[in-house]
């Protein structure tokens, strides 16, 4: 009797206590993982994959290889996953395999530029499915996108602080409706190339127009729309059974995606050309004037939804990163804490709202995906790197899935191989990207190895802090979730 009241009190005092709790199921898995990789993507990349592809045989064959890469990146994190309990994603996995400053370094290129350029790009586009219907045929006003696309992500932002299973329920409706966005394109496509209609498909590997140094940016756009399969893994202590649900969810997301934008491209050449496509700026957009005269205005509202659904992904997993990387002491530690009624790391989502603010002014579309390219994949090179080097150091380290060898090797040298042919693609965007990530050494070695600052300025960060969590009411977790 006594020992059952202990039992209860336990419970209760967890129940109770500050920390983030374990409320993702497998449903929830794969609607985070499907509704963070298919948001803007697959309704602008196609114009780039086909630009730098050169041919619509060539764009599709770069579609399936993308779908099928990503697949096996993401069936390694799923044993990183399951390997290492904490959250965090990248930047525990480096952490754990090769040191503190590769880890440092993919937190500090991920809040710099990497995760806010590429939240401003997904809400870039969904100010642009919002407004452009209204000012058809002509061009919609820059400055009312802009606006529109701040306003989705104060709403994402918003719903992030305010509750971890509003978040999730906002994310598996607007899931279902992203599919149910697709699945209106691929109908009325693969009704037409059954009439016949292959005209676009005729000579579709013409290699006319591709050259070497463009291919590389054609996965890029490609693997664009793919990105996000590894966000499952920076929220790994709120998933419930991370052993059985990881591998599931991440196997069920990748292979429906994939099948759904290559059906989904297949549709865009029945009905375009790839004249047509190029000239659009909003392919779903002129997709849908072409094959669903009734249904055209819906399209571009689907669209709209299915960006802030990704964007509602974005910024539900990543500042998971940022509070790991501050329970580490690589950040400061305001940001590892969470609120003590609503439960939510309201320090770390807060934080990227000013940056995604900042790149919004400025930045063009295709420029952003190029930018924040090199830095994404080199780290995610590293990672898978970093976990072969893991499984040769302790090979009798707990794995409760495991991937063949020939996955992982196979995934990292392709990693790799992207990484230097973006040198030599766009030099320019990959310099910057290259260089800004080297500006963390510094920053590693004043502020986190030896901690440097002066004794005032240590003061003064403090009181502020404090201040900080008082205005907040955020506190440090009070139960270890890993």
């Amino acid at each position: 009797m006594e020992r059952k009241e202990e039992d209860d009190k336990k419970e209760k005092k967890e129940e109770e206590a500050v920390h983030l709790r374990r409320k993702i199921g497998l449903l929830p898995a794969v609607c985070f993982i499907i509704g963070t990789v298919v948001g803007s993507g697959i309704f602008i990349a196609p114009k780039g994959v086909l630009m730098n592809s050169g041919s619509v045989g060539l764009s599709l064959l770069v579609w399936g290889l993308c779908g099928v890469f990503s697949l096996f990146g993401a069936l390694c994190y799923a044993e990183l996953g399951t390997t290492f309990k904490k959250s965090g994603g990248h930047y525990t996995y480096l952490l754990e395999t090769l040191g503190p400053l590769p880890a440092f370094l993919r937190l500090w290129v991920e809040f710099l530029f990497v995760r806010p350029a590429v939240a401003c790009f997904v809400s870039l586009a969904f100010g642009r499915y919002v407004v452009e219907p209204f000012y058809a045929p002509c061009a919609a006003p820059t400055v009312l996108i802009k606006l529109v696309s701040i306003l989705g992500v104060t709403f994402v932002v918003a719903v992030n602080c305010y509750s971890v299973t509003m978040a999730t329920r906002t994310q598996i409706t607007l899931t279902f409706i992203k599919m149910f966005a697709m699945v209106l394109i691929i109908i009325p496509g693969v009704i037409a190339l059954a009439k016949g209609k292959t005209e676009n498909f005729q000579n579709g590997f013409e290699v006319d127009l591709l050259t070497l140094d463009r291919l590389p940016l054609a996965f890029y756009n490609g693997l664009y729309a793919y990105g996000g399969w590894f966000y499952l893994n920076f929220i790994t202590e709120e998933v419930i059974n991370p052993n059985r649900n990881f591998p599931l969810a991440i196997m069920f997301s990748m292979v429906t995606v994939t099948v759904f934008y290559v059906l989904v491209n297949v549709a865009y050449y029945t009905m375009m050309t790839p004249t047509e496509l190029l000239l659009s700026d909003a392919v779903a957009v002129t997709f849908a004037d072409r094959a669903l005269q009734g249904m055209a205005s819906v399209i571009p509202v689907l669209v709209a939804l299915s960006c802030l659904g990704a964007l509602n992904g974005g910024f539900f997993g990543s500042p998971r990163m940022l509070f790991v990387g501050a329970r580490e002491g690589h950040w400061p530690p305001i940001f590892s804490m969470i609120h003590i009624r609503r439960h939510t790391p309201l320090p770390a989502v807060l934080f990227l709202y000013p940056m995604v603010m900042l790149i919004l002014i400025n930045g063009e579309i295709y420029q952003l995906i190029n930018f924040t390219s090199f830095a994404r994949w080199f780290f995610i090179a590293l990672t898978t790197m970093g976990m072969l080097i893991h499984r040769y150091r302790f090979p009798l380290y707990p794995r409760p899935f495991k991937v063949p060898l020939v996955i992982v090797v196979t995934f990292t040298v392709v990693c790799f191989f992207i990484v230097v042919l973006s040198l030599y693609s766009d030099p320019w965007n990959t310099g910057w990207s290259c260089a800004l990530t080297l500006t963390g050494i510094p920053v590693y070695y004043l502020t986190v190895y030896r901690f440097r600052l002066p004794h005032r300025w240590r003061r003064i960060f403090n009181y502020c802090s404090k201040q900080m969590q008082i205005l907040l009411e955020v506190a440090q977790q009070e139960v270890k979730t890993y």
